[in-house]
């Protein structure tokens, strides 16, 4: 027993211990860090998650509220969606509220759609040229620079 707790002391008095404990932190501090570093983006993805699903549901909750304007519903959902995440501990910046209900709000079934009128582009007709024989196409019926776009 003797000789092991000779062996500790000299670990210790000798600086031993020391050299191997900064040598360890150097080691362990980077994986401890990205470690932090993970936990902390994924916490922020969660909170993100609730954010949108939270802003969805207000959104559709304000729908059929006919006293309100549009922009007052966009108020009062910012509102609740930013009181709701406040009471349950959230510390979530009033502008990224604001755009979880603008996003919200475009991916529902709220926002109008447009459908674009169908243009047909790069599309080049010349109707002056009969394509029946291509052999009995003289010089002077072939007129070039003439596009229409039907």
């Amino acid at each position: 027993m003797k000789t092991i707790n000779d062996i500790v002391y000299w670990f210790i008095s000798s600086g031993t211990a020391t050299v191997l404990f900064i040598f360890a932190w150097k080691y362990f501090k980077p994986v401890l860090e990205a470690k932090k570093l993970h936990a902390k983006t994924v916490q922020e993805k969660e909170l993100l998650d609730v954010l949108e699903k939270l802003a969805d549901t207000t959104v559709t909750s304000l729908v059929n509220n006919q006293a309100l304007t549009g922009s007052d519903k966009f108020k009062e959902a910012s509102k609740i969606v930013g009181s709701t995440l406040a009471d349950k501990g959230f510390d979530v910046s009033q502008t990224t509220v604001e755009h979880a209900i603008q996003s919200a709000y475009e991916k529902s079934n709220l926002t109008p759609t447009n459908v674009a009128q169908s243009v047909q582009t790069g599309v080049v007709t010349n109707t002056a040229i009969p394509t029946d024989k291509i052999e009995d196409i003289s010089a002077g019926q072939i007129k070039t620079g003439v596009m229409t776009n039907d």
